[in-house]
């Protein structure tokens, strides 16, 4: 099963944020992190690997910086990873950040498309579903529990406000899962030192058919 994560990087939590004066954005710092929500993402589609012989690739639109945060996810036991990083790109709208994002994918080839679902420096929460409209497939979202059946569909319990339901659709799909649905590895020694040499392709958007006009 080809397994495609989408994951950021983002500043640390832990230092306050920094707007630009000029144009009212996020100063971006060299040294981002992996968003927390998306280390369940990963821990999913590392899982649903490991059941069916797959592969996971991570997808990111952001600046490059020194890949600390893709490297976290590397770490965790990804195969590669594909980042979209172009001056162009910043300022674009959860509609235009799913659009990149879904060509990215749709040119590497994807089973199943794994998401948070949402990031904590932006609370959108919609690039999961619009990325599966890009893609023409089906979108489970709020998924608390994962289990790929025969590698042919996937079955989520969805959470709802009084409980939860149970949802189905074949493959090839996107899925949204909530923070708890596993519980992330943490990076061993080995994983970090593998990560080192894990492939990173850098793409613009002129690479995925995008110009300057259509973006930002």
């Amino acid at each position: 099963m080809r397994i495609a994560v989408c994951v950021k990087q983002i500043p640390d939590p832990a230092t306050p944020y920094e707007l630009s004066p000029d144009t009212h954005r996020v100063v971006r710092p060299n040294d981002q992190v992996l968003d927390d929500t998306d280390r369940f993402g990963v821990e999913v589609g590392l899982q649903l690997a490991e059941e069916g012989d797959g592969s996971v690739t991570l997808y990111s639109m952001s600046p490059s910086g020194s890949l600390q945060g893709i490297r976290q996810a590397l770490a965790m036991g990804a195969d590669k990873a594909i980042i979209v990083d172009d001056p162009s790109l910043a300022g674009s709208d959860a509609l235009t950040t799913a659009r990149i994002l879904a060509e990215a994918i749709e040119r590497e080839g994807f089973d199943l498309v794994i998401a948070g679902t949402e990031s904590t420096d932006g609370y959108t929460g919609v690039v999961p579903q619009q990325i599966a409209e890009f893609l023409d497939v089906p979108s489970l979202t709020f998924a608390r529990k994962v289990e790929a059946t025969d590698g042919a569909a996937v079955r989520i319990e969805q959470q709802t406000a009084g409980g939860y339901d149970v949802v189905e659709a074949p493959l090839p799909a996107v899925l949204s899962v909530t923070s708890g649905v596993v519980e992330p590895r943490y990076p061993t020694f080995k994983g970090i030192m593998q990560a080192k040499k894990k492939p990173i392709e850098t793409l613009t958007a002129a690479d995925l058919g995008f110009s300057a006009e259509q973006v930002g």
